[in-house]
C-alpha cells in the first residue's frame, strides 16, 4: 500500500480536488441554463478533467527533475513539487508513464463527447491538450502566458468545456462563471512561485517573479483578486447568472486578509505562508459556494 501511494504521489493527490470545484461551476451552469443535469455524463467530465490535472501534474513532477529544478528548491505545503522523485529517481519512469497515460484517458473523454455533442467542444480540447503538453517545457518561459495560463485552464476550458461537454453548445453564463476561477487559479500559481523565483530563474523560467520581482508580482495578485469577484458582482447585477452565484462572496473573509498580506509579506516568505494556505482555500471554496448558490436557484 505505501509502494502505491508512492507512486501516485507525482499526481500530487491532496491538488486535485481544484478539479471537482471548478468542474462543479461548470455543472451548476448547465443546470440552471437548462434545468436538468445527466449525472452519469457529468462524472465522464469529472474523469475527463481529472485526468487532465494529473497529466499536467505528472508532466510537471517529471520534467522539474530532469531540469534539476528539483534540487535547487526547498518545498514548502503549497509549492516546490512533491519531492518524491529526487527522493526516488527509479519513478522517473513510472511519472513520465502516468503523464502519458493520464492525458490520452482525458482525450479519449473527450473525443466521446465530440462524437456525443458535436465538433464545438473540439477546439477547447486541443487548447487544454497544448496547455498540458506546454506548460513546465514552454509557457512557463514566457511572463505573459504564465501568468493566465493557469486560470485559462481551471477556468474558461474546464467550466465552459463542461457545459459544452453536456450540452453542445457555449453559454454566457458559463463564461463569465468562469473569469472567477480564471483569476483565482492564476493567483493560486502565482503566489505559489515567490518561494522558488530564485530556483525558476536558474532553470530558464520567466514568470512574473522573475522578470519583474514581488513587489510587481504581489500588485498582479491584487488586481486578479479583486477582479475574480468585481466580475461575479457584475454577473449577476446583468443578469448572466442567478443571485445565489453571489454564495461566493463569503470568500471575501478569506480574500481581504491574503491580499493584505501578500502586498505586506512579499518579501518574506516565511510570513507569507499563512496567506498561502488562505489562497488554496479561496481557490476551492469560491467556485464551490458559487455552484452551490446557482444550483440552489
Amino acid at each position: 500500500m505505501r509502494n502505491f501511494v508512492l507512486w501516485l504521489s507525482p499526481a500530487r493527490l491532496p491538488f486535485l480536488v481544484l478539479t471537482p470545484a471548478c468542474v462543479s461551476l461548470g455543472l451548476a451552469s448547465v443546470h440552471w441554463t437548462h434545468d436538468h443535469l445527466d449525472l452519469l455524463m457529468a462524472a465522464l467530465v469529472m474523469l475527463g478533467a481529472l485526468a487532465a490535472h494529473v497529466s499536467v501534474n505528472a508532466f510537471n513532477e517529471y520534467l522539474d527533475f530532469r531540469s534539476g529544478l528539483d534540487a535547487m528548491t526547498k518545498p514548502t505545503p503549497f509549492s516546490g513539487g512533491s519531492g518524491v522523485l529526487p527522493a526516488h529517481p527509479d519513478l522517473a519512469g513510472p511519472t513520465l508513464a502516468m503523464a502519458v497515460g493520464s492525458l490520452a484517458i482525458s482525450i479519449g473523454v473527450g473525443l466521446y463527447f465530440v462524437v456525443w455533442q458535436g465538433l464545438a467542444l473540439l477546439p477547447l480540447g486541443l487548447v487544454g491538450i497544448a496547455l498540458v503538453l506546454a506548460y513546465t517545457p514552454w509557457i512557463t518561459r514566457h511572463t505573459l502566458l504564465c501568468l493566465i495560463a493557469p486560470g485559462l485552464g481551471f477556468g474558461p476550458l474546464m467550466v465552459v468545456g463542461t457545459h459544452v461537454a453536456l450540452t453542445g453548445s457555449y453559454s454566457g453564463t458559463a463564461l463569465v462563471a468562469s473569469l472567477v476561477p480564471f483569476f483565482l487559479v492564476n493567483n493560486l500559481l502565482l503566489l505559489n512561485q515567490f518561494p522558488d523565483a530564485q530556483a525558476d530563474a536558474r532553470v530558464g523560467r520567466r514568470h512574473i517573479l522573475v522578470t519583474s520581482g514581488p513587489a510587481v508580482a504581489a500588485r498582479y495578485y491584487t488586481a486578479f483578486a479583486a477582479l475574480a469577484f468585481v466580475s461575479l458582482t457584475v454577473a449577476v447585477l446583468a443578469g448572466l447568472l442567478p443571485a445565489g452565484a453571489l454564495l461566493g462572496l463569503l470568500t471575501l473573509a478569506l480574500a481581504l486578509p491574503t491580499m493584505r498580506d501578500v502586498r505586506t509579506h512579499a518579501l518574506d516568505i516565511q510570513q507569507l505562508l499563512p496567506a498561502m494556505g488562505r489562497n488554496v482555500l479561496l481557490a476551492i471554496l469560491t467556485p464551490v459556494l458559487m455552484a452551490t448558490g446557482m444550483l440552489m436557484s
